[in-house]
């Protein structure tokens, strides 16, 4: 199927909508107003391609490379080697430095569950969760820079401008919910992630499969989706005035549409601005969290000024998969930049224990609760929940107290939605620093979640300048031993 890459002429009707939907965040106007190849709805539900195990994601990410060798990937030889030289002959550089000497994990680990997974002591929470968890431990990256790691995570692509996996799993299995996007991202909110917007984009795919930001801590002055509602100097177009504008709106759309049958691209806008539109009654019941029971406020631990905005993006992920949408993507820590108190993420450069240590019971508490939340209401049967990092962290020492980036090992979890819990895949060489038994990559693990939502990752593509693209490239295996 053939992508047309023809930009929007600007009209004053065309002008007078875009103010009208009021910009519509993440779903963003500017591309709602290029062609969608697609039918008449571009969003409605699509047949998949066998039966799925899960109708959802819930995607942990968290920036910045989280230390496979302090959490979950358990070295004894490398603690055995504690203060040797790593390399004795100085011919290795690492990303940022030259290796120092063996660091051991600074968290005891310690066997965890029927299955008796080793995880350390850095999260005792999920440490309880094992036996619904299964592990990737030879996870790799082909980079050890943040931004192409990251879009090589989400897009399976170092570069940018390749749609992210949410967005090919919107282009092949649709919408479930009316009222709500199909693909949500709830980033930290200290900021965006390394790489920004690109990391859910919908590259050369149709721009309305692009992920729609939502402010976790959205209240009163700060509307849950950016420039959702009409500015205050449009106030005279609040209340009623607001839907008879909307219904004027719709009637012109439908008698431009009249003439025009067979315009799927007319349609698939006209199918934006009603979804926009319908939003702005969506949007705040799903973020308002005042309805919940205290009991489970307290779960998420959503008042803690440390670990409760994390918490709230994990409640506000169950509440949105709830309701019917079917790829949320959270992230755990925000864009790189030097520490103040902490670092705003995962990069522990300088002092692990400090960073670690604050970010560990950040993603403990929040990933914890919304795991024995989806439990306890029957829904991690049906919801695929993923952790993962652009890359890992090396067992040698980076200026005393740090670790530098390990784009040849590290580790990603996954539970529910058809994983088989308390299994391993893969491991990594006796000191964690490369992928030894069964090397992994982005593409086996986006061949993996599709697969559990019902698709086929080789049968899923689109036509882009000459080549049939997908989102495993001409790479990718279902990772069976992890799958029920």
């Amino acid at each position: 199927m053939a992508n047309s890459q023809q930009a929007a002429t600007s009209t004053p009707r065309r002008d007078f909508l875009q103010q009208m939907a009021g910009g519509f965040g993440g779903i963003a106007l500017a591309a709602m107003l290029q062609d969608a190849e697609a039918a008449s709805n571009p969003l409605m539900a699509k047949a998949a391609h066998h039966v799925a195990r899960a109708k959802a994601v819930i995607h942990l990410f968290c920036p910045g490379g989280l230390s496979h060798v302090d959490s979950w990937d358990y070295r004894p030889v490398l603690a055995r080697r504690q203060g040797q030289p790593f390399d004795p002959d100085g011919k290795l550089q690492f990303f940022a430095s030259k290796p120092g000497n063996c660091q051991g994990s600074y968290w005891p680990f310690r066997p965890h569950g029927e299955c008796g997974r080793w995880i350390s002591d850095l999260f005792p929470k999920l440490a309880s969760r094992v036996d619904d968890m299964a592990f990737i431990h030879s996870m790799q990256s082909k980079t050890a820079l943040h931004g192409p790691a990251m879009f090589m995570a989400n897009s399976g692509c170092i570069l940018p401008g390749f749609p992210s996996m949410g967005a090919w799993v919107t282009y092949g299995l649709g919408s479930l919910s009316e009222n709500l996007p199909s693909f949500v991202v709830l980033p930290d909110p200290r900021g965006l992630p390394p790489g920004g917007v690109i990391n859910w984009g919908a590259g050369f795919l149709p721009a309305i499969y692009q992920g729609t930001t939502l402010n976790a801590d959205a209240n009163e002055e700060k509307a849950p989706i950016a420039d959702l509602f009409p500015p205050k100097s449009f106030s005279q177009l609040a209340g009623e005035n607001e839907r008879r504008s909307r219904d004027f709106l719709q009637s012109l759309n439908r008698q431009h549409a009249v003439t025009r049958e067979g315009n799927s691209e007319l349609e698939a806008r006209i199918a934006a601005y009603e979804l926009a539109a319908r939003l702005q009654l969506s949007a705040p019941e799903v973020t308002d969290i005042s309805r919940e029971s205290e009991a489970i406020r307290k779960l998420y631990v959503v008042d803690h000024e440390d670990v409760g905005p994390f918490g709230r993006q994990c409640l506000l992920a169950r509440r949105l998969v709830e309701r019917g949408v079917r790829f949320v993507q959270i992230y755990c820590g925000a864009e790189n930049t030097t520490a103040r108190k902490i670092r705003p993420n995962w990069d522990s450069h300088e002092d692990l224990v400090r960073d670690h240590g604050y970010w560990g019971a950040v993603l403990d508490s929040g990933a914890s609760a919304l795991l024995a939340d989806l439990k306890s209401r029957g829904m991690l049967d049906s919801t695929l929940v993923m952790c993962t990092t652009e890359f890992g962290r090396q067992p040698a020492s980076q200026g005393g107290k740090g670790r530098d980036h390990n784009p040849g090992a590290f580790t990603v979890w996954l539970a529910g939605g058809g994983i088989k819990g308390g299994t391993a895949h893969g491991s990594t060489d006796e000191l964690g620093f490369k992928a030894a038994e069964n090397p992994t990559y982005s593409y086996d693990l986006h061949a993996t979640t599709m697969h559990l939502l019902g698709l086929n990752h080789e049968r899923l593509s689109f036509y882009h300048n000459g080549i049939q693209r997908r989102l495993t490239d001409v790479h990718g295996q279902v990772i069976e031993s992890i799958v029920e």
